[in-house]
Protein backbone atom coordinates (compact mmCIF):
# COMPACT_ATOMS: atom_id res chain seq x y z
CA UNK A 1 0.00 0.00 0.00
CA UNK A 2 2.70 2.09 1.17
CA UNK A 3 4.90 1.81 -2.16
CA UNK A 4 1.86 2.45 -4.60
CA UNK A 5 1.17 5.62 -3.01
CA UNK A 6 4.78 6.43 -3.64
CA UNK A 7 4.97 5.54 -6.94
CA UNK A 8 1.87 7.61 -7.36
CA UNK A 9 3.17 10.44 -5.90
CA UNK A 10 6.70 9.77 -7.89
CA UNK A 11 4.77 9.65 -10.99
CA UNK A 12 3.11 13.10 -10.51
CA UNK A 13 6.25 14.51 -9.96
CA UNK A 14 7.32 13.11 -13.32
CA UNK A 15 4.14 14.08 -14.63
CA UNK A 16 4.74 18.01 -13.46
CA UNK A 17 7.98 17.88 -14.15
CA UNK A 18 7.40 16.76 -17.69
CA UNK A 19 4.96 19.51 -18.32
CA UNK A 20 7.15 22.49 -16.69
CA UNK A 21 10.03 20.90 -19.46
CA UNK A 22 7.39 20.78 -22.31
CA UNK A 23 6.27 25.01 -21.70
CA UNK A 24 9.80 26.08 -22.10
CA UNK A 25 10.67 24.08 -25.24
CA UNK A 26 7.04 25.37 -27.17
CA UNK A 27 8.02 28.81 -26.15
CA UNK A 28 4.93 29.38 -24.15
CA UNK A 29 3.74 31.54 -21.40
CA UNK A 30 1.95 29.01 -19.29
CA UNK A 31 -0.13 31.66 -17.15
CA UNK A 32 -1.06 33.66 -20.46
CA UNK A 33 -2.33 30.48 -22.32
CA UNK A 34 -3.99 29.90 -19.35
CA UNK A 35 -5.92 32.98 -18.63
CA UNK A 36 -6.80 33.24 -22.52
CA UNK A 37 -8.06 29.36 -22.22
CA UNK A 38 -10.34 30.59 -19.75
CA UNK A 39 -11.87 33.56 -21.42
CA UNK A 40 -11.98 31.50 -24.43
CA UNK A 41 -14.33 28.77 -22.62
CA UNK A 42 -16.11 31.59 -21.02
CA UNK A 43 -17.17 32.48 -23.99
CA UNK A 44 -18.21 29.41 -25.69
CA UNK A 45 -20.66 29.08 -23.08
CA UNK A 46 -21.75 32.73 -22.69
CA UNK A 47 -21.78 32.24 -26.92
CA UNK A 48 -24.20 29.44 -27.16
CA UNK A 49 -26.96 30.84 -25.12
CA UNK A 50 -26.19 34.47 -27.33
CA UNK A 51 -26.23 32.94 -30.49
CA UNK A 52 -30.27 30.83 -29.56
CA UNK A 53 -28.59 27.62 -28.22
CA UNK A 54 -26.70 27.15 -31.75
CA UNK A 55 -24.20 24.23 -31.86
CA UNK A 56 -22.99 25.00 -35.34
CA UNK A 57 -22.17 28.83 -34.38
CA UNK A 58 -20.23 27.47 -31.29
CA UNK A 59 -18.42 24.76 -33.23
CA UNK A 60 -17.57 27.37 -35.78
CA UNK A 61 -16.02 29.29 -33.01
CA UNK A 62 -14.22 26.12 -31.20
CA UNK A 63 -12.39 25.85 -34.62
CA UNK A 64 -11.64 29.40 -35.50
CA UNK A 65 -9.79 29.37 -31.60
CA UNK A 66 -8.28 26.49 -32.90
CA UNK A 67 -6.64 27.86 -36.07
CA UNK A 68 -5.73 30.79 -33.93
CA UNK A 69 -3.89 28.98 -31.02
CA UNK A 70 -2.31 26.84 -34.15
CA UNK A 71 -1.13 30.17 -35.11
CA UNK A 72 0.13 31.22 -31.79
CA UNK A 73 2.24 28.25 -30.80
CA UNK A 74 3.81 28.52 -34.46
CA UNK A 75 4.53 32.41 -34.15
CA UNK A 76 5.83 31.97 -30.60
CA UNK A 77 8.53 29.66 -31.99
CA UNK A 78 9.98 32.37 -34.55
CA UNK A 79 13.22 34.54 -33.85
CA UNK A 80 12.29 38.35 -33.03
CA UNK A 81 15.17 39.04 -35.32
CA UNK A 82 13.01 36.92 -38.60
CA UNK A 83 9.81 39.08 -37.56
CA UNK A 84 11.90 42.39 -37.55
CA UNK A 85 13.05 41.53 -41.09
CA UNK A 86 9.94 40.33 -42.06
CA UNK A 87 8.27 43.58 -41.07
CA UNK A 88 8.47 45.68 -43.93
CA UNK A 89 7.56 42.87 -46.27
CA UNK A 90 4.26 42.03 -44.01
CA UNK A 91 3.81 45.79 -44.21
CA UNK A 92 3.74 46.65 -47.90
CA UNK A 93 1.92 43.27 -48.11
CA UNK A 94 -1.08 44.28 -46.04
CA UNK A 95 -1.08 47.65 -48.27
CA UNK A 96 -0.95 45.97 -51.25
CA UNK A 97 -4.01 43.60 -50.41
CA UNK A 98 -6.21 46.44 -49.26
CA UNK A 99 -5.42 48.09 -52.56
CA UNK A 100 -6.87 44.60 -54.23
CA UNK A 101 -9.97 44.66 -51.48
CA UNK A 102 -10.63 48.39 -52.48
CA UNK A 103 -10.50 47.32 -56.27
CA UNK A 104 -11.74 43.93 -56.73
CA UNK A 105 -12.81 43.07 -53.23
CA UNK A 106 -15.43 41.22 -51.74
CA UNK A 107 -19.12 43.55 -51.07
CA UNK A 108 -21.25 42.04 -47.77
CA UNK A 109 -23.72 44.45 -45.63
CA UNK A 110 -22.49 47.36 -47.44
CA UNK A 111 -18.99 47.75 -47.19
CA UNK A 112 -16.00 46.20 -49.17
CA UNK A 113 -13.55 44.47 -46.79
CA UNK A 114 -12.83 41.02 -47.78
CA UNK A 115 -10.88 39.38 -50.74
CA UNK A 116 -13.27 35.90 -51.60
CA UNK A 117 -10.31 33.19 -51.93
CA UNK A 118 -13.00 30.62 -52.82
CA UNK A 119 -12.57 28.07 -49.80
CA UNK A 120 -12.83 31.00 -47.18
CA UNK A 121 -12.91 35.09 -47.11
CA UNK A 122 -9.73 36.86 -46.22
CA UNK A 123 -9.82 40.31 -44.41
CA UNK A 124 -6.72 41.77 -44.96
CA UNK A 125 -7.62 44.65 -43.01
CA UNK A 126 -6.79 41.94 -39.62
CA UNK A 127 -3.29 41.60 -41.07
CA UNK A 128 -2.36 45.44 -40.49
CA UNK A 129 -3.39 45.27 -36.58
CA UNK A 130 0.13 43.41 -36.33
CA UNK A 131 1.78 44.60 -39.32
CA UNK A 132 1.61 48.15 -38.43
CA UNK A 133 2.67 48.26 -35.11
CA UNK A 134 5.68 45.83 -36.52
CA UNK A 135 6.32 48.49 -39.01
CA UNK A 136 6.44 51.27 -36.35
CA UNK A 137 8.75 49.66 -34.01
CA UNK A 138 11.09 48.24 -36.67
CA UNK A 139 11.54 52.11 -37.89
CA UNK A 140 12.17 53.19 -34.64
CA UNK A 141 14.68 50.02 -33.82
CA UNK A 142 18.16 51.99 -34.70
CA UNK A 143 16.75 55.68 -34.17
CA UNK A 144 17.29 58.02 -31.40
CA UNK A 145 14.69 58.31 -28.88
CA UNK A 146 12.37 59.82 -28.51
CA UNK A 147 11.46 60.19 -31.70
CA UNK A 148 11.72 63.63 -33.46
CA UNK A 149 9.85 65.45 -35.68
CA UNK A 150 10.80 63.88 -39.15
CA UNK A 151 10.17 60.44 -37.05
CA UNK A 152 7.13 61.57 -36.21
CA UNK A 153 6.47 62.57 -39.99
CA UNK A 154 7.61 58.92 -41.42
CA UNK A 155 5.56 57.05 -38.72
CA UNK A 156 2.03 59.42 -39.22
CA UNK A 157 2.50 58.61 -42.70
CA UNK A 158 3.34 54.79 -41.54
CA UNK A 159 0.22 54.49 -39.81
CA UNK A 160 -2.40 56.74 -42.09
CA UNK A 161 -1.74 54.88 -45.13
CA UNK A 162 -3.18 51.53 -44.32
CA UNK A 163 -5.89 53.70 -41.67
CA UNK A 164 -7.15 55.62 -44.71
CA UNK A 165 -7.41 52.47 -46.99
CA UNK A 166 -9.59 50.68 -44.08
CA UNK A 167 -11.72 53.43 -43.56
CA UNK A 168 -12.50 53.55 -47.26
CA UNK A 169 -14.17 50.36 -47.05
CA UNK A 170 -15.56 51.66 -44.49
CA UNK A 171 -14.60 50.17 -41.50
CA UNK A 172 -13.75 52.46 -38.61
CA UNK A 173 -13.53 50.39 -35.90
CA UNK A 174 -10.44 48.47 -37.47
CA UNK A 175 -8.96 51.48 -38.66
CA UNK A 176 -9.22 52.86 -35.12
CA UNK A 177 -7.83 49.82 -33.71
CA UNK A 178 -5.25 49.92 -36.13
CA UNK A 179 -4.25 53.68 -35.64
CA UNK A 180 -3.94 53.16 -31.91
CA UNK A 181 -1.50 50.31 -32.71
CA UNK A 182 0.62 52.30 -34.40
CA UNK A 183 0.19 54.78 -31.90
CA UNK A 184 0.29 52.62 -28.50
CA UNK A 185 4.27 52.10 -30.35
CA UNK A 186 5.04 56.01 -31.07
CA UNK A 187 3.54 56.45 -27.20
CA UNK A 188 6.17 53.44 -25.67
CA UNK A 189 9.09 55.03 -27.38
CA UNK A 190 9.31 57.99 -25.22
CA UNK A 191 6.72 60.73 -26.86
CA UNK A 192 7.60 64.13 -24.76
CA UNK A 193 4.08 65.15 -22.81
CA UNK A 194 3.73 68.41 -24.92
CA UNK A 195 3.58 66.64 -28.25
CA UNK A 196 1.00 63.87 -27.32
CA UNK A 197 -0.92 67.34 -26.32
CA UNK A 198 -0.02 68.73 -29.31
CA UNK A 199 -1.15 65.59 -31.91
CA UNK A 200 -4.69 65.09 -29.54
CA UNK A 201 -5.26 68.71 -30.44
CA UNK A 202 -4.61 67.94 -33.91
CA UNK A 203 -6.60 64.58 -33.96
CA UNK A 204 -9.46 66.64 -32.76
CA UNK A 205 -9.55 69.18 -36.12
CA UNK A 206 -8.97 66.14 -38.08
CA UNK A 207 -12.02 64.49 -36.71
CA UNK A 208 -14.10 67.77 -37.26
CA UNK A 209 -12.55 68.17 -40.54
CA UNK A 210 -13.64 64.13 -41.27
CA UNK A 211 -16.92 64.95 -40.53
CA UNK A 212 -17.87 66.07 -43.84
CA UNK A 213 -16.50 63.05 -45.04
CA UNK A 214 -18.81 60.42 -43.33
CA UNK A 215 -21.00 58.15 -44.38
CA UNK A 216 -24.90 58.90 -43.03
CA UNK A 217 -25.09 55.91 -41.00
CA UNK A 218 -21.52 56.72 -39.14
CA UNK A 219 -22.77 60.65 -38.12
CA UNK A 220 -26.04 58.80 -36.84
CA UNK A 221 -23.74 56.55 -34.86
CA UNK A 222 -21.78 59.70 -33.04
CA UNK A 223 -25.10 61.65 -33.01
CA UNK A 224 -26.89 59.11 -31.06
CA UNK A 225 -24.07 58.10 -28.72
CA UNK A 226 -24.72 61.52 -27.75
CA UNK A 227 -28.64 60.84 -27.12
CA UNK A 228 -29.84 57.30 -27.99
CA UNK A 229 -33.36 58.68 -27.59
CA UNK A 230 -33.54 60.81 -30.20
CA UNK A 231 -33.95 57.38 -32.18
CA UNK A 232 -35.19 55.00 -29.86
CA UNK A 233 -36.55 52.50 -32.67
CA UNK A 234 -33.57 53.26 -35.57
CA UNK A 235 -30.07 54.28 -34.72
CA UNK A 236 -30.66 54.35 -30.66
CA UNK A 237 -32.26 51.22 -30.56
CA UNK A 238 -28.93 49.33 -29.85
CA UNK A 239 -27.54 51.20 -27.26
CA UNK A 240 -30.83 51.26 -25.65
CA UNK A 241 -31.54 47.41 -25.71
CA UNK A 242 -27.90 47.28 -24.59
CA UNK A 243 -28.24 48.93 -21.42
CA UNK A 244 -31.71 47.64 -21.00
CA UNK A 245 -30.03 44.08 -21.21
CA UNK A 246 -27.18 44.86 -19.12
CA UNK A 247 -29.20 47.34 -16.12
CA UNK A 248 -32.00 44.12 -16.02
CA UNK A 249 -29.13 41.52 -14.44
CA UNK A 250 -28.67 42.97 -11.65
CA UNK A 251 -25.76 41.56 -9.51
CA UNK A 252 -26.23 37.73 -9.65
CA UNK A 253 -28.32 37.93 -13.87
CA UNK A 254 -31.65 36.45 -14.58
CA UNK A 255 -29.36 32.66 -15.60
CA UNK A 256 -27.75 31.09 -18.32
CA UNK A 257 -29.85 30.99 -21.48
CA UNK A 258 -33.04 33.02 -19.20
CA UNK A 259 -32.55 36.39 -20.65
CA UNK A 260 -35.26 38.05 -22.06
CA UNK A 261 -33.36 40.72 -24.10
CA UNK A 262 -31.37 38.10 -25.85
CA UNK A 263 -33.24 34.99 -26.01
CA UNK A 264 -36.77 36.80 -27.18
CA UNK A 265 -34.35 38.99 -29.93
CA UNK A 266 -34.93 42.41 -28.57
CA UNK A 267 -30.88 42.79 -28.39
CA UNK A 268 -29.65 43.41 -31.82
CA UNK A 269 -25.81 41.61 -32.96
CA UNK A 270 -26.17 39.60 -29.20
CA UNK A 271 -23.64 37.71 -30.81
CA UNK A 272 -20.96 39.26 -32.16
CA UNK A 273 -20.57 43.45 -31.52
CA UNK A 274 -23.10 43.16 -28.01
CA UNK A 275 -22.15 40.26 -26.47
CA UNK A 276 -21.73 41.85 -23.41
CA UNK A 277 -24.77 42.58 -22.68
CA UNK A 278 -25.71 39.23 -22.89
CA UNK A 279 -23.29 38.22 -20.41
CA UNK A 280 -24.61 41.31 -17.70
CA UNK A 281 -27.89 40.35 -18.64
CA UNK A 282 -27.85 36.36 -17.66
CA UNK A 283 -24.63 36.49 -15.32
CA UNK A 284 -24.92 39.88 -14.19
CA UNK A 285 -22.44 42.26 -12.17
CA UNK A 286 -20.67 38.94 -10.62
CA UNK A 287 -20.55 37.46 -14.43
CA UNK A 288 -19.02 40.66 -15.58
CA UNK A 289 -16.34 41.04 -13.16
CA UNK A 290 -15.64 37.54 -13.35
CA UNK A 291 -14.98 38.26 -17.26
CA UNK A 292 -13.15 41.88 -16.53
CA UNK A 293 -10.95 40.16 -13.83
CA UNK A 294 -9.30 37.36 -16.51
CA UNK A 295 -9.37 40.42 -18.80
CA UNK A 296 -7.04 42.34 -16.31
CA UNK A 297 -4.74 39.24 -15.20
CA UNK A 298 -3.97 38.81 -19.27
CA UNK A 299 -3.16 42.08 -20.07
CA UNK A 300 -1.16 42.62 -16.81
CA UNK A 301 0.91 39.23 -17.97
CA UNK A 302 1.32 40.84 -21.30
CA UNK A 303 2.60 43.93 -19.91
CA UNK A 304 4.88 42.28 -18.09
CA UNK A 305 6.22 40.10 -20.33
CA UNK A 306 6.53 42.91 -22.60
CA UNK A 307 8.64 44.35 -19.77
CA UNK A 308 11.26 41.60 -19.47
CA UNK A 309 12.49 42.01 -23.45
CA UNK A 310 15.67 43.71 -24.00
CA UNK A 311 15.99 45.46 -27.72
CA UNK A 312 13.81 48.55 -28.65
CA UNK A 313 12.29 46.32 -31.71
CA UNK A 314 11.00 43.61 -28.85
CA UNK A 315 9.76 46.62 -26.44
CA UNK A 316 7.89 48.71 -28.20
CA UNK A 317 6.31 45.86 -30.16
CA UNK A 318 5.03 43.67 -27.19
CA UNK A 319 4.03 46.91 -25.47
CA UNK A 320 1.62 47.65 -28.47
CA UNK A 321 0.29 44.58 -28.44
CA UNK A 322 -0.10 43.57 -25.04
CA UNK A 323 -1.84 47.59 -24.76
CA UNK A 324 -4.42 47.14 -27.80
CA UNK A 325 -5.67 43.94 -25.90
CA UNK A 326 -7.14 46.47 -23.49
CA UNK A 327 -8.11 49.14 -26.17
CA UNK A 328 -10.39 45.95 -27.48
CA UNK A 329 -11.43 45.39 -24.09
CA UNK A 330 -12.40 48.95 -23.35
CA UNK A 331 -13.50 50.19 -26.67
CA UNK A 332 -16.23 46.90 -26.74
CA UNK A 333 -17.19 47.49 -22.77
CA UNK A 334 -17.40 51.22 -23.72
CA UNK A 335 -19.74 51.19 -26.64
CA UNK A 336 -22.18 48.38 -24.70
CA UNK A 337 -23.13 50.32 -22.14
CA UNK A 338 -23.29 53.33 -23.98
CA UNK A 339 -19.86 55.52 -22.82
CA UNK A 340 -18.31 55.22 -26.40
CA UNK A 341 -20.13 55.61 -29.77
CA UNK A 342 -20.52 52.23 -31.35
CA UNK A 343 -17.88 51.24 -34.12
CA UNK A 344 -18.52 47.71 -34.34
CA UNK A 345 -15.66 45.92 -31.98
CA UNK A 346 -16.23 42.78 -30.69
CA UNK A 347 -15.05 41.27 -27.32
CA UNK A 348 -11.61 39.70 -27.82
CA UNK A 349 -12.34 35.74 -27.45
CA UNK A 350 -15.89 36.16 -26.83
CA UNK A 351 -17.71 37.30 -29.93
CA UNK A 352 -18.39 35.32 -32.87
CA UNK A 353 -15.74 36.11 -35.88
CA UNK A 354 -13.29 34.74 -37.84
CA UNK A 355 -10.62 36.78 -38.85
CA UNK A 356 -10.27 38.61 -35.12
CA UNK A 357 -10.41 35.67 -33.62
CA UNK A 358 -6.98 34.49 -35.20
CA UNK A 359 -5.03 37.81 -35.42
CA UNK A 360 -5.33 38.34 -31.66
CA UNK A 361 -3.79 34.69 -30.57
CA UNK A 362 -1.21 35.37 -33.35
CA UNK A 363 -0.13 38.43 -31.57
CA UNK A 364 0.22 37.02 -28.37
CA UNK A 365 1.72 34.19 -30.34
CA UNK A 366 4.62 36.99 -31.43
CA UNK A 367 4.37 38.68 -27.71
CA UNK A 368 5.91 35.19 -26.39
CA UNK A 369 7.78 34.71 -29.07
CA UNK A 370 9.53 38.18 -27.94
CA UNK A 371 9.62 37.37 -24.40
CA UNK A 372 10.76 33.38 -25.01
CA UNK A 373 14.12 35.16 -26.69
CA UNK A 374 14.61 38.25 -24.53
CA UNK A 375 18.59 37.26 -23.75
CA UNK A 376 19.31 36.38 -27.58
CA UNK A 377 19.30 40.39 -28.59
CA UNK A 378 21.22 40.77 -31.35
CA UNK A 379 21.27 42.09 -34.92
Amino acid sequence: MIYEEVSSASRARRTLTGAARVLPELRIDGPLVVGLSLIAAYGLVVLYSASGQSTATVLRTAVRLLLGAIAMLLLARVNPNFLRRAAPWLYAGGCLLLVIVAAIGHIGMGAQRWLDLGLFRFQPSELMKLAVPMMCAWYLHERPLPPGGTSLAALGLMILLPVGLVAMQPDLGTAALIAVAGALVIVLAGLRLRVIVGLVALGAVAAWFSWNFMHDYQRKRVLTFLNPQTDPLGAGYHIIQSQIAIGSGGVFGKGWMNGSQAQLEFLPERSTDFVFAVIGEEFGLLGLSLLLMLYVFVVGRAIYLATQTQDTFARLLAGSLALTFFIYVFINAGMVTGLLPVVGVPLPLVSYGGSSVVTLLAGFGILMALYSRRKLVGS
